[in-house]
């Protein structure tokens, strides 16, 4: 390996840690919302998949068990449903950035 080598291979590894360091941000910024239950429960939920707002409509609001039963089974429908959103939002995301490397296909990029 001769120096223009490493040159090289420094260059590579500061591009990926820009990549890296503008995915954090995508993340950060990209919003997905999701709703069961005919829109009782929404959910909105950034990249990284966290969750920043659950809204509940008042008429979920029932006053027995079951009630409370079949509410946190929509919420928990909405936080899945939003994490798969963010899930798909970041894919595209990734496959746009990686296609512009001229990079061959890489296995659960895509």
């Amino acid at each position: 390996m001769d120096f223009s080598d490493l040159g090289k291979m420094k260059e590579m590894m500061g591009q990926a840690k820009l990549m890296q360091e503008q995915m954090e941000k995508k993340l950060a910024a990209t919003v997905v919302e999701a709703s069961s239950g005919g829109g009782v429960v929404t959910v909105r939920m950034n990249g990284k998949k966290e969750v920043l707002r659950v809204k509940i409509e008042p008429t979920a609001m029932g006053s027995s068990a079951s009630d409370l039963e079949l509410l946190e089974d929509l919420i928990a429908a909405a936080v899945n449903e939003a994490g798969r959103r963010a899930d798909e939002a970041m894919k595209s995301s990734v496959a746009g950035m990686m296609g512009g490397l001229g990079l061959p296909d890489l296995p659960g990029l895509g």
